[in-house]
C-alpha cells in the first residue's frame, strides 16, 4: 500500500497543473471516470469530502429522460448544488437531436459540462444502439457530437474505445471527427468495445490519439496504482488520467496522488462506514443497499480474504446489517492485500 514519496511527488507535479477544457479550466488532471451505478450523488460526495481530483463525472443518464426528469426522485439525473462547478453529466443516446435537448437542460442545471457516452459496451446499452454501439456508425457518432456543441456553451467532452475491431487508425480518426465537430476533451479506453476488460488496455494507442488531437486527452484503463498513473502520463503523453475502478476501492486515491496524503488503516473502515451514512442519506432504504452491494464488490479487492466482506454484504438485507457486518469485519482487524486483487474487478 505504501508507495514511494518521490513517485507521488513526480505524480503530483504533473497531475497539479490547470488544464483547459473549452472555456473553463480544471486546476487537476486526475478525473474521477463516469460509472454506472457507482458515480452517484452519495459517492461523489465521499469524493468530495476527501478532495484531489479535477473532475467528477455522473452516472450515464438516458438522453431520452433527461429533459423531463425530476432530480429529487431519478435515481441517476441527480446531484448537490456544491458539486455543480465540478460535476459532468454523461449523457448517452443515439439521436442527435435528443442528445442535444438532454444537453440543453444539463447546461440549464449548471454542470461543469457534458460528457458523451460512446464507451460502454454492456449488452443492455448496445442492444438499445447506445454507447459503444454508436461507433459502428461514425457518421452518426459525429452528428451527436456536433448537434450537442451547437446545443450548448458549456464544455463538451467524449468518453470512447477503441471501436469494435482491434484498429487504432479508425480510434485516431474518430478522435479527430470528434474534435472536428467541436469536442473540447475526450478520455479513451483503449479496448475494443466487445472486451469486458479480458485482455489488458492498449496504452500505446492513447498516444497515438494525443498525437492526433490538439484538445485534451485523458487517459482511462488499468492505472492501478501511483506508479502505473505515473507511466501512462510519460509513456503516452495524455494530458490527464482519469480513474474508474481504483477510485471506487479507494476513494481517497486522487488525494493521494495530487496530495501526497498518507492514509493510514483506519481509512478502509472510515470510508465504508461514511458511504453507508451517505447512500442512506441520498437513497431509500432498497436503493442504498443495492448500491452498497455494487461497491463492495469493488472495496472488498482491498483486503486478503474480501470475499468474507463481499459475502456478507450480498446477503445482509437492511443498512443496519450491513453497519453490523462492517462493525465485525473490521473489528477483527482484516489483512490488507499489497494491491488490490484483480479479480474483484473484472
Amino acid at each position: 500500500m505504501t508507495t514511494d514519496p518521490s513517485t507521488i511527488a513526480e505524480l503530483g507535479a504533473l497531475l497539479n497543473r490547470p488544464l483547459r477544457v473549452g472555456s473553463r479550466t480544471i486546476l487537476k488532471r486526475l478525473v474521477f471516470a463516469p460509472m454506472s451505478f457507482l458515480g452517484h450523488v452519495a459517492f461523489r460526495e465521499l469524493l468530495a469530502g476527501l478532495g484531489g481530483f479535477g473532475l467528477l463525472f455522473s452516472e450515464m443518464c438516458s438522453s431520452k429522460t433527461i429533459p423531463t426528469e425530476n432530480p429529487s426522485v431519478s435515481n441517476h439525473f441527480r446531484w448537490r448544488a456544491e458539486e455543480l462547478p465540478f460535476l459532468v453529466c454523461q449523457v448517452m443516446g443515439a439521436d442527435p437531436e435528443r442528445m442535444a435537448a438532454a444537453a440543453a437542460r444539463v447546461e440549464t442545471e449548471g454542470f461543469f459540462g457534458v460528457d458523451i457516452n460512446f464507451g460502454c459496451s454492456s449488452t443492455a446499452i448496445c442492444r438499445r444502439h447506445c454507447g459503444a454501439e454508436v461507433l459502428k456508425t461514425p457518421d452518426n457518432a459525429w452528428r451527436i457530437v456536433a448537434r450537442v456543441r451547437r446545443a450548448v456553451r458549456i464544455p463538451v467532452t467524449v468518453k470512447f474505445r477503441t471501436g469494435w475491431k482491434d484498429d487504432p487508425a479508425a480510434a485516431v480518426c474518430m478522435a479527430r471527427r470528434f474534435e472536428e465537430a467541436g469536442a473540447d476533451a475526450v478520455t479513451f479506453h483503449p479496448r475494443v468495445a466487445p472486451d469486458r476488460r479480458s485482455r489488458p488496455a492498449k496504452w500505446d494507442y492513447i498516444g497515438l490519439v494525443k498525437q492526433a488531437l490538439k484538445i485534451p486527452v485523458f487517459g482511462n484503463g488499468d492505472v492501478f496504482d501511483a506508479d502505473a498513473c505515473l507511466r501512462m502520463l510519460k509513456q503516452t503523453g495524455c494530458d490527464g488520467v482519469a480513474l474508474g475502478r481504483i477510485a471506487v476501492a479507494r476513494p481517497w486515491v486522487f488525494a493521494e496522488w495530487t496530495g501526497g496524503c498518507a492514509p493510514g488503516p483506519e481509512v478502509f473502515a472510515d470510508t465504508a462506514r461514511a458511504l453507508l451514512r451517505l447512500t442512506g442519506k441520498h437513497f431509500g432504504e432498497k436503493p442504498a443497499v443495492l448500491r452498497f452491494r455494487k461497491f463492495t464488490l469493488y472495496f472488498a479487492a482491498n483486503f486478503q480474504f474480501g470475499h468474507t466482506l463481499y459475502t456478507r454484504v450480498q446477503n445482509a438485507g437492511s443498512l443496519d446489517e450491513i453497519e453490523a457486518v462492517l462493525d465485525a469485519f473490521f473489528a477483527a482487524s482484516p489483512e490488507l492485500a499489497f494491491s488490490p486483487n484483480m479479480n474483484y474487478f473484472q
